[in-house]
């Protein structure tokens, strides 16, 4: 009998996973420049960098995520060789309380810090919603005052500032959760005296109230009731309140006016006899006064619709919103929308401590924020372009090549060797696709001279649609022949000058005549 043959194993599917994606050089360089002068802002306010880990344990993360439906309620988590869950970190925030908690002795109170990195959410992916993102927060830990919600506000302001974003393109929005609470306890679905009671219920009213932008009203008041059958299929179990309770919900969601002041008011009709509406709303009030009198009031506006989709928010909550028009997928003129979100939360410490700790912060988007950049034209194009190249003409003098390299890096010149092999054509469209503003080559001949040839790929492009002959090619000015002793000057000449051309046409083809 034959042998069976050995069934090779299937080869892996070259794929990002689902949910996921892949950053790339400029994307990487932009979103690098873009953090670097949000954190200086935060720097300059007093607040100190902080890395914590990416892994968490479940216990101390918390179940404070919107979509519970997700295995592990939204989390990705496994179980070590020691029976602890662990999980990768969904927010910057809750391992911030878990840092303070582990390390207050040592700390300052209050506690001023920033941090940036990736986030996983083991949430439903759709179009522009992905599992891994990045967040660059700023938080306060250990001040009551709502002083410091204000202060995060207005820093947030000037961060978008410092990175090209109009103050007028800027809206800050502005609520508290615990006006959201005193509603609740107006419609009977929140008891002061026990706040676990019908807690499921209120969980799914602000997760409702929460998705206002993306489903309207109609979508809001379905979750409010029953439930909503979306364009999937898929059915969202409602909270279950009653047409009248419904209404009342709604009309807080609507209860902006033109003013601060007439939106306090209407809501503190909502909130009734409600001791913790009604503080609420005074701190609402005093945010908006600290706020306007260091000119912000113009980028901060009070907005009840605003409630954050966290769970473990206790008062004023805020988010970002830009309100430039662009043009969507569907050919469709709308603002950009939120970019950022955070609040106040007040008992995050306290789940490790016992002991209340106050503390509020803020969180960008990293991602939208920077394709915002991009829409308007302010994401860093002026670093588009690649390293010098220096084309490896004979592989025996690839030391003379590395030599030649490392002395313009050394004058703070971006530069690298060709390491692949082929031709002059072939190395000449490496540089092209890498955007490179110049090949340098020095063959055998360049080397008797004492010259090296200075190739502008960009120029190069530009003019060879009017270039007919090897001839006119070898004159125009996009190819200049220096002293060796010279490169490092008549180098940084040429690209001071393709920088003030500006950013060049697509290039296509190997720069070749």
């Amino acid at each position: 009998m034959a042998k069976d043959k050995v069934k090779k194993a299937p080869r892996p599917k070259a794929e990002t996973p689902r949910g996921f994606r892949d950053y790339f050089g400029q994307e990487v360089v932009e979103r690098r420049r873009m953090l670097d002068a949000i954190c200086e802002v935060y720097h300059a306010y007093g607040f100190d960098p902080l890395e914590s880990s990416a892994v968490e344990t479940v216990e101390a993360l918390g179940k404070y995520l919107p979509d519970v439906d997700r295995p592990n309620e939204g989390v990705f988590a496994w179980q070590d060789d020691d029976e602890t869950w662990l999980a990768l970190r969904y927010d910057l925030t809750a391992p911030l309380a878990r840092v303070f908690a582990q390390h207050r002795m040592d700390l300052p109170q209050p506690y001023r810090r920033y941090a940036v990195g990736p986030v996983w959410r083991n949430e439903k992916p759709g179009p522009g919603r992905f599992r891994q993102f990045y967040q660059c927060d700023a938080d306060t830990v250990g001040s009551q005052t709502v002083a410091a919600d204000a202060e995060i506000c207005m820093m947030l302001a000037d961060a978008f500032e410092a990175i090209g974003i109009r103050p007028e393109d800027v809206v800050i929005r502005i609520n508290n959760r615990k006006v959201l609470n005193g509603v609740m306890q107006a419609i009977g679905v929140l008891d002061p005296a026990d706040p676990q009671v019908r807690a499921h219920e209120r969980g799914i009213v602000m997760r409702a109230i929460d998705k206002l932008d993306r489903l309207g009203e109609d979508g809001v008041r379905a979750l409010l009731g029953k439930g909503r059958l979306d364009e999937s299929g898929d059915f969202t179990r409602g909270a279950g309140l009653s047409d009248e309770q419904a209404a009342i919900v709604m009309g807080f969601v609507s209860a902006r006016r033109e003013t601060g002041a007439a939106t306090c008011a209407r809501l503190r009709e909502l909130v009734g006899g409600s001791a913790i509406g009604a503080e609420g709303v005074d701190e609402l009030e005093e945010i908006a006064a600290l706020m306007d009198a260091q000119g912000y009031s113009r980028r901060a506006i009070l907005d009840p619709s605003v409630v954050r989709g966290l769970g473990y928010y206790t008062g004023p909550v805020f988010e970002a919103e830009l309100t430039f028009e662009i043009v969507d997928e569907d050919g469709h003129r709308r603002q950009f929308g939120s970019v950022a979100g955070g609040g106040r939360y007040d008992d995050l410490v306290k789940r490790f401590t016992g002991q209340a700790v106050p503390a509020t912060g803020i969180s960008v988007g990293v991602d939208r924020l920077l394709a915002a950049l991009r829409a308007i034209g302010r994401a860093g194009a002026a670093e588009a372009s690649g390293p010098v190249v220096i084309l490896a003409m004979d592989r025996e003098r690839m030391a003379d090549y590395q030599t030649m390299c490392a002395e313009l890096r050394r004058a703070g010149i971006r530069a690298e060797v060709f390491l692949g092999g082929g031709n002059m054509a072939r190395q000449l469209k490496y540089a092209d696709r890498r955007q490179s503003p110049i090949a340098i080559i020095e063959g055998g001949d360049e080397r008797a001279q004492g010259v090296v040839q200075l190739k502008d790929l960009d120029l190069g492009a530009r003019l060879s649609a009017e270039i007919e002959t090897r001839e006119e090619w070898r004159e125009q000015p996009a190819q200049q022949t220096v002293a060796r002793s010279d490169l490092v000057a008549e180098l940084r000449a040429m690209l001071a000058r393709a920088d003030a051309r500006g950013p060049g046409a697509a290039r296509g083809g190997d720069g070749a005549a």
